[in-house]
Formats: structure tokens, C-alpha cells, sequence
């Protein structure tokens, strides 16, 4: 699968090429004050098929977590483009930045012990309180 997608802006544009490793919706609390609210809707890609292809993200990874996930940004507009684990050879893309979002099919909805009341899941998904195990 290629994925192109790009910031509000558009001063950042990226690819995300190979086989998707997991599409999902995450209803932690941390993803809700990234979002604004909302969950966050993302496609795991491997990291090797990932490039900026115009501009540079601004990264920013939390001092206080152990093991914090680095987020990158638009410096620009603030649009949320990806999400790297440490020590994982992986990208988490974010939906709402794709050129074609049509290409994202939910399995699962995670950390729904953190789900708000007004947030939606799709009728017959898989949940999981926390991560899948």
C-alpha cells in the first residue's frame, strides 16, 4: 500500500509505503488532547517506507513517560502527521492527513477504557480496554 498525505498547510508532504501493519482507533487520553477530543485514527506502517517528501516536522517527545513515543508536527500549521515509537521500526500515520482517507479501514478501537461517551465505534469492531495483547 502507498499512503502520500500532508499537514493543513501543506508546507509538509510524506509518503508511507508498504504493507500496513495495523489500522485502528485509539481512545487514550493522551491521543484525546492531541485530537482536540476525538479518538485518534491512525495506520501503523513500516518506518522503512516512511520519508518527508517536501519540508521538515518538528518532533516532540515528553521528558516525564518512560518510553515516550516522539510526535511529529507541521512547525507551521501544528497538524499532527506521525506518530515513532521508540526502539520499533515503525510509523504511525494519522488519517485525518491522507490525500485519499478512503484508503483507512478501522479493525479495532483500543484504550477504550479512556472512551468518552460521545465517541463513536463502528457496530461489530473489536475493542480492547488497553493495547491487544
Amino acid at each position: 500500500m502507498k499512503l502520500e498525505g500532508r499537514c493543513y498547510c501543506g508546507n509538509i508532504r510524506y509518503v508511507a509505503e508498504g504493507d500496513p501493519m495495523l489500522q485502528a482507533q485509539c481512545h487514550c487520553r493522551e491521543c484525546q488532547y492531541i485530537t482536540g477530543g476525538a479518538p485518534n485514527t491512525f495506520i501503523v506502517m513500516p518506518l522503512a517506507g516512511h520519508k518527508y517528501t517536501k519540508g521538515t516536522p518538528k518532533g516532540f517527545t515528553r521528558s516525564d513517560l518512560e518510553r515516550a513515543v516522539t510526535r511529529e508536527f507541521c512547525p507551521d500549521c501544528g497538524t499532527h502527521l506521525a506518530t515513532k515509537p521508540p526502539g520499533r521500526p515503525v510509523v504511525v500515520v494519522k488519517v485525518g492527513t491522507l490525500d485519499d482517507p478512503k484508503q483507512y479501514t478501522p479493525q479495532m478501537a483500543i484504550f477504550t477504557i479512556d472512551k468518552q461517551p460521545f465517541h463513536q465505534i463502528p457496530e461489530g469492531m473489536k475493542t480492547f480496554e488497553r493495547r491487544p495483547g
